[in-house]
């Protein structure tokens, strides 16, 4: 974590003087504050990768000897297969319709995109897997 902290912190510290090369040269207002917040974005990112790796133990990433085998491992659990991105799908489609041709779509759409959201989230609370 301290190696991705130290390149976070040195992307800030690029992107705050091309913003500030940009903002003298250009002055333009939307980019100048776009490439102000990406510094800001990379800062915090920075900073916490960095306070983290002062109370974490040192891994793979941060030993100049590692071979790449030694960061495999298991990632985490992924769904086989979901219907429920699908429904999100149909019922975003619809709301966006809904912009276009008339706000009564939403009607439609916001139920289905709830309906959607209730099943991914809850997915693997079924049968089984249930938590009683």
């Amino acid at each position: 974590m301290k190696e991705q902290g130290k390149i976070f912190i040195g992307f800030a510290v690029f992107i705050l003087a091309m913003a500030i090369t940009y903002g003298l040269w250009s002055k333009e207002p939307a980019g100048t504050t776009a490439l102000f917040l990406a510094f800001s974005l990379c800062a915090f990112i920075g900073y916490y990768l960095a306070f983290t790796a002062k109370r974490v133990d040192a891994g793979p990433g941060d030993n100049p000897e590692a071979e790449v085998a030694d960061d495999a491992g298991d990632v985490g659990f992924f769904a086989p297969h979901s219907w429920q991105p699908l429904s999100l799908a149909v019922g975003g489609a619809l709301a966006f319709l809904g912009v276009i041709f008339g706000w009564w779509l939403l009607y439609w759409s916001i139920p289905v995109i709830l309906i959607g959201l209730y099943g991914w989230v809850f997915e693997f609370y079924r049968g089984e897997n249930q938590n009683q």
